[in-house]
């Protein structure tokens, strides 16, 4: 990380720990508001939502229904500037639910994400996530099979 974008990665990991916070108050609205207007957000099972508004009102109807009370921690793993104004971070989150003392390291999910600078503030445009999962014994072997024999 060069100096130059020292102050901007201090930024990103603020927004994104007011995302963990949102979600962990429930609050669909401050939730969206770390996104993009025009956001593509596809979420873990495949759905893909588009813009602000529906990632707000959809996360609304999940955190007064099925995730209501549930918490979410997370972490940064990696942030590569682009230029200036363009951003890929790497994201390591996780959920508990209400009836849960702890966080399942199971129910970890990685997302990609794509941050622009509009307007002199980070908002992420591009979010991608999906479960984090070992290699089942299929997978595991198709990757053998296509190496090279030694």
């Amino acid at each position: 990380m060069t100096q130059k974008w020292k102050a901007d990665e201090e930024v990103i990991n603020i927004l994104f720990n007011e995302m963990f916070s949102a979600w962990s108050h429930g609050d669909g609205r401050a939730f969206a508001n770390c996104f993009s207007e025009d956001v593509d957000y596809v979420t873990f099972f495949g759905q893909h939502l588009k813009g602000r508004k529906e990632v707000e009102s959809s996360h609304q109807d999940l955190f007064n229904g099925v995730l209501k009370g549930s918490q979410m921690q997370g972490r940064i793993t990696s942030i590569r500037f682009l230029n200036d104004e363009l951003a890929i971070v790497h994201c390591i989150g996780n959920t508990k639910m209400s009836n849960q003392k702890n966080y399942n390291k199971k129910r970890e999910s990685i997302n990609t994400n794509l941050l622009t600078k509009q307007n002199g503030e980070w908002k992420i445009s591009a979010f991608h996530n999906c479960r984090i999962k070992e290699p089942n014994f299929f997978i595991k072997w198709l990757m053998k099979k296509g190496k090279p024999n030694q």
